[in-house]
């Protein structure tokens, strides 16, 4: 299941091994997301050509659109979409929260409105592990309430507490699976989240009765929700710090590269965003200086790659210069080369981050990129 090989000795950064029914990922690992089925613009050939061991789906969309029993009728989410490695499927509940039209919490589950097409639903945390069984996903997680930045002590009270209940029946679902579900070899495996907002206090008590549960993995979640980088950071370390060392360590939604360095630090082992493919629509890079905007006027005539040392295909093969007049050609050709030197980028700098832990390095490797990666650097 997980296997923690090294813990380096300056920082809580460590690197291990998750085993699925579809497949071992190193950790640790970056999800390229693949919300309604499909990592934007991106084929999963090209996806494994990056390097990608897992990807993140989201149930919620799914269940949507195309609907579960569509894609039961294909076998498994993986053959719906024809990607062969491991799936962990988000429940959905910051979707419902952030995206539904209406909705309506109580501790029985979440009715809402679908941001689609105004239709109702209601859903349970049982119903919401239910259909990731059915999606055949290698990793489930409960479902969750998460509670924006700024946000009293007292609703965040009640969200934590909610989610413990929501956890607790998420589980007893869970006891009763076969070893075989949904086509997938193996178990499926369940994750915990933890929540708790910015309050220390409710994230420990979060943790104790999250872990308490017993659960295959637990996440942090509620972070990056528009609270100061400061109190996120604090979050993050105070959190992972508590969790189970045998365990699975995954950081919900939070994906910048200074982020990712800060949290494997913590202690963290696996990813998420939405960013390699977003700015990659929008036609900005991420480099080992920072982002870069190959839309704007300077790149015009600019024939140097996107990175120099990237060995993505994109940099391989094109240079800024052709990628600026794709964009301002409208050519769809241009937000999938660039999508794609991102996704090769966040994997390739994974693989550097867990390859600097084993000889101690990780620190060093740390303070030498982000001295050459300015955050704000969008030029």
């Amino acid at each position: 299941m997980f296997n923690l090989i090294h813990q380096d000795k300056a920082t809580k950064a460590r690197t291990g091994r998750l085993t699925t029914g579809n497949g071992q990922v190193s950790t640790p690992c970056f999800m390229p997301v693949g919300t309604q089925g499909s990592v934007k613009t991106l084929s999963p050939r090209e996806l494994k050509d990056c390097g990608a061991e897992i990807i993140l789906s989201n149930a919620y969309h799914l269940f949507l659109r195309p609907g579960t029993e569509l894609i039961k009728k294909a076998g498994t989410l993986h053959k719906f979409m024809s990607w062969p490695g491991p799936i962990l499927t988000d429940s959905g509940g910051f979707q419902i929260f952030s995206l539904a039209l209406l909705r309506k919490v109580t501790d029985a589950g979440v009715e809402f409105q679908s941001h689609i097409d105004g239709s109702k639903h209601f859903l349970t945390p049982e119903d919401a592990v239910r259909v990731q069984q059915e999606l055949g996903a290698d990793i489930c997680m409960i479902l969750d309430e998460c509670v924006h930045y700024p946000s009293s002590f007292d609703h965040a009270q009640v969200a934590m507490k909610r989610t413990l209940e929501w956890a607790r029946r998420s589980k007893e679902v869970t006891k009763s699976q076969s070893h075989k579900v949904a086509g997938i070899e193996g178990k499926q495996l369940l994750f915990g989240i933890v929540q708790g907002a910015t309050y220390e206090d409710l994230r420990r008590e979060s943790v104790l009765s999250t872990v308490e549960i017993g659960f295959d993995g637990y996440a942090v979640g509620g972070v990056s929700v528009g609270e100061p980088k400061h109190l996120r950071y604090n979050i993050i370390h105070l959190t992972a710090g508590l969790l189970p060392q045998d365990k699975p360590r995954y950081l919900m939604g939070v994906g910048l590269p200074p982020d990712i360095f800060e949290a494997v630090e913590a202690g963290v082992d696996m990813f998420d965003c939405v960013a390699p493919t977003r700015y990659g629509r929008n036609g900005t890079a991420f480099t080992r200086f920072g982002k870069l905007k190959v839309i704007n006027a300077p790149y015009t005539d600019d024939f140097t790659p996107l990175d120099s040392e990237c060995g993505c295909y994109t940099c391989r093969n094109f240079s800024r210069a052709y990628l600026h007049h794709l964009f301002n050609a409208e050519e769809i050709l241009g937000l999938r080369l660039v999508s794609l030197h991102n996704v090769y980028f966040y994997l390739d700098l994974m693989r550097r981050i867990r390859e600097s832990i084993p000889g101690g390095n990780f620190a060093q490797f740390k303070k030498d990129f982000l001295s050459s990666y300015k955050e704000g650097n969008n030029n």
